[in-house]
């Protein structure tokens, strides 16, 4: 089996052809709260990002990975491992899946299977760590799945809509 495919899902590096995806997922609105995104971002921005998207983790000290469906090369979500820092063998990570009809169905849980395979026997990480909102019960079951644990909350830290909301520090050591 290749490293970062599934049963149903597969991992790829993102493309010029992926400017439109991310270019829609990057400007819904409903996702920028996730994404602490606050600003619309252009085609041109999304270009140049795109453009040196083939820099090296350990250079940029990010991957950005599309999501795909096996029998299709069109994205239906985002995966990435962010903040990465070798010297301390740590990254954190973060998923999105840009339509509802493709949530719950799977294709999350596989990509984040991969990439936590990917990051512990590939860029030999001794953890990860995922910033989720306390009222995202479906990302907390996700990554709960795969052993993440709470190890934090952070009080009234994100503000969103007139109100401030808590978001919970969740943590993955590799036993290895």
């Amino acid at each position: 089996m290749k490293t970062l495919h599934g049963q149903h899902i597969y991992l790829r590096a993102l493309e010029p052809e992926d400017l439109e995806f991310v270019y829609q997922l990057e400007n819904d609105e409903s996702v920028w709260e996730i994404s602490q995104t606050q600003t619309p971002y252009s085609r041109f921005l999304i270009r140049q990002y795109l453009d040196n998207a083939q820099q090296d983790i350990y250079e940029a000290k990010q991957l950005r990975l599309a999501i795909c469906k096996q029998d299709t090369f069109d994205a239906i979500g985002l995966i990435d491992l962010f903040d990465f820092d070798p010297k301390n063998k740590r990254a954190g990570i973060g998923i999105l899946i840009q339509h509802p009809e493709n949530r719950q169905s799977g294709f999350g849980r596989q990509a984040l299977e991969l990439l936590i395979q990917y990051a512990f026997e590939h860029l030999e990480l001794h953890q990860l760590f995922a910033n989720i909102s306390t009222d995202n019960e479906a990302s907390r079951a996700l990554f709960t799945t795969f052993g993440f644990e709470c190890v934090g909350i952070k009080k009234d830290w994100n503000f969103s809509h007139g109100n401030y909301s808590d978001e919970a520090l969740y943590q993955l050591i590799n036993a290895k």
